[in-house]
């Protein structure tokens, strides 16, 4: 037991310290496109172009997973995704940096699919709502403290700097990576994967998380644009908002993780935290950034409860000799709908106003919370995968 807490707090410290460097520069990266010169169509076909890749890759690293290394796909994942901030700060042109941020997508993915996997595939007693409550903790602990430090460093020395910074930090974090544990690995055969995403189940929970992650390509493309032009916040003031507000995604998932596990309170809170994300995103719009933070905060939270249950949520779906490539198909599913988020919100924002994305990707988490209610397992145990469809 003494083992797996020490390979597990490993894996949190990964975690934290690739959310950490990622959410910055994704985050405060539409800011310097606009120093580019890039228009509001090439900044969204750049961040879509972060959804795109795991279109790709999220497939071949879960069947990767389950088959061969976890350790080692974790372990290019950093590199890759170290490689990639690298190249944010050099190159200048939007075709060159679609390129670069097809990389980073993938290789943001692939460390996604890896950890989630380890951490799927890893025996252990602990209550599922602690379990998994505490690590999507430490993901957006280490997002949000991302965003307040790149933002301090992105206002004295520039985002040239904040992406070199974070390289080099995320090059550091393969170190840990020689400490996972826990890989198990099994034959799979390639239509088993497909025929556990058929499942009725998983099915309608994959089209829930398509329409649920349309929002993503708003926050990557026009939020930050639109608090630079709604409240004139320079890009600490900017990234103070993004990142004070996101806390509050923090405390959600550590409030998930402090209650015991109930099938019914989690259905509900799931729900509820889709209907606050919607209705934060709408009211966000205010003309005072005070009470804009406050609709944001909002926001915030409900994407924290359903942060931390949609991985347990997905544990039950999927065995664990197949859950990585099964939660890879899911993963490309719900990455494509951040990539059509970003192309459609963006050309609707830098045309038609900013704020019109926030309100009508609202209405869509409102509409997604009305399916969620035939969509989210009425169960959300680990065990339920081994159940019949």
């Amino acid at each position: 037991m003494a083992e797996a807490e020490m390979w597990t707090g490993r894996l949190h410290l990964v975690n934290f310290i690739r959310k950490f460097t990622v959410t910055a520069a994704f985050f405060l990266g539409p800011l310097y496109f606009l120093k580019l010169g890039f228009s509001g169509l090439q900044i969204g076909a750049v961040v879509s172009c972060f959804a795109f890749a795991p279109i790709l890759v999220s497939f071949p690293a879960g069947w990767t997973n389950d088959r061969l290394s976890i350790k080692k796909m974790a372990a290019a994942g950093l590199s890759a995704e170290a490689l990639s901030l690298v190249l944010i700060g050099l190159v200048r042109s939007p075709a060159a940096m679609a390129l670069v941020f097809l990389l980073a997508g993938a290789a943001n993915n692939v460390l996604d699919v890896s950890t989630n996997s380890l951490y799927y595939k890893a025996e252990s007693a602990a209550d599922p709502n602690r379990r998994f409550g505490t690590y999507a903790f430490w993901l957006s602990l280490g997002a949000a403290s991302g965003l307040l430090a790149g933002g301090a460093l992105s206002y004295f020395s520039g985002y040239r700097v904040l992406v070199m910074v974070f390289a080099g930090v995320t090059a550091l974090a393969a170190v840990p990576v020689r400490g996972f544990g826990g890989e198990t690995f099994t034959f799979v055969g390639v239509r088993e994967y497909g025929a556990n995403l058929l499942r009725k189940k998983a099915l309608a929970f994959a089209v829930l998380l398509f329409f649920l992650s349309l929002h993503w390509g708003v926050e990557g493309t026009v939020y930050a644009p639109f608090l630079r032009k709604r409240f004139g916040l320079d890009d600490f003031h900017l990234a103070l908002y993004m990142s004070l507000s996101y806390f509050a995604l923090v405390a959600a998932s550590w409030m998930v993780s402090r209650l015991p596990f109930d099938a019914a309170r989690n259905r509900i809170l799931f729900l509820a935290g889709m209907g606050l994300s919607g209705l934060g995103l709408m009211l966000m719009v205010q003309a005072d950034v005070r009470v804009s933070f406050l609709f944001r905060v909002v926001h915030e939270a409900g994407d924290g409860l359903m942060g931390a249950l949609t991985v347990l949520y997905i544990s039950g779906l999927f065995e664990k000799r197949s859950i990585g490539g099964s939660a890879g198909l899911l993963t490309a599913l719900q990455t494509s709908g951040q990539m059509a988020g970003a192309l459609v919100f963006s050309a609707i924002g830098f045309r038609a106003g900013l704020q019109y994305p926030f309100i009508l990707a609202g209405l869509v988490l409102l509409a997604d919370a009305a399916f969620g209610l035939y969509a989210v397992p009425e169960r959300g145990r680990p065990e339920r995968a081994a159940e019949p469809a």
